[in-house]
């Protein structure tokens, strides 16, 4: 495919999420602030959540661009899009506690399984396939994808670092919430949003992580993936 056909490869096409109001879960840790900070960047309405509203509000002072903070639910009940950037040892129960405010909404699950020992990093494999897999269980009314697996937390928070070139893995059943997702991961300069498969999938994209682990520690760096001839 050339790249002529790849720029009008109709599935390409992503919808415009401009008006949506994106909701960051764990948004006061890594991850969560960096992709909060790059969303708002580029013009994307964000609120980060935290169990503590003023913990929450605080760090949204921080990142400044327009970044609003509140308490979790707040966050879930006000927000068209919400990506869950929680710690996977406490994933189940926010979800749970979140179950009403969630109802509805997309959720992007970008929590990665992992454990650590002293070869390093290795994969879980929860009871129900995946981390997404169990957001889809325990939250029946919302649209589950799972993405933003891959990337650097030190290059999202990174105000100096202008174009993060990697492609964002997208995962899910509902292919209109999938395609959302697309357009906000490629609201991101450098990053793509690419189609990955279906939910039932989702355990080797977030086991992958171990793998990018030993790659960053190895080579000193901050590894992403690229999805070549699309």
């Amino acid at each position: 495919m050339t790249s002529l056909e790849s720029a009008t490869n109709p599935a390409h096409e992503v919808p415009d999420v401009s008006q949506l109001v994106v909701g960051v879960l764990g948004g006061t840790g890594d991850q969560g602030r960096g992709l909060a900070l790059r969303l708002a960047k580029a013009g994307q309405q964000v609120i980060i959540g935290s169990r503590d509203a003023a913990r929450a509000e605080a760090s949204a002072a921080e990142l400044g661009v327009g970044v609003r903070g509140a308490d979790n639910a707040t966050v879930a009940r006000e927000s068209d899009v919400v990506i869950v950037a929680v710690p996977w040892d406490g994933h189940a129960a926010i979800l749970t506690a979140l179950r009403e405010e969630l109802s509805g909404k997309i959720v992007v699950d970008c929590v990665n399984p992992l454990g650590f020992d002293k070869q390093g990093a290795y994969a879980l494999k929860p009871e129900e396939g995946s981390a997404a897999q169990q957001a889809a269980a325990l939250l029946p009314d919302s649209r589950v994808t799972a993405a933003f697996h891959h990337l650097s937390a030190v290059l999202l928070q990174d105000e100096s670092v202008e174009r993060i070139d990697t492609d964002v893995m997208v995962l899910g059943d509902d292919r209109e919430a999938t395609d959302v997702v697309r357009a906000l991961a490629g609201l991101i300069p450098g990053m793509r949003g690419i189609y990955s498969g279906r939910l039932r999938n989702a355990h080797q994209v977030e086991a992958l992580v171990a793998n990018l682990i030993s790659v960053n520690r190895r080579y000193k760096a901050h590894a992403g993936l690229r999805i070549t001839d699309v």
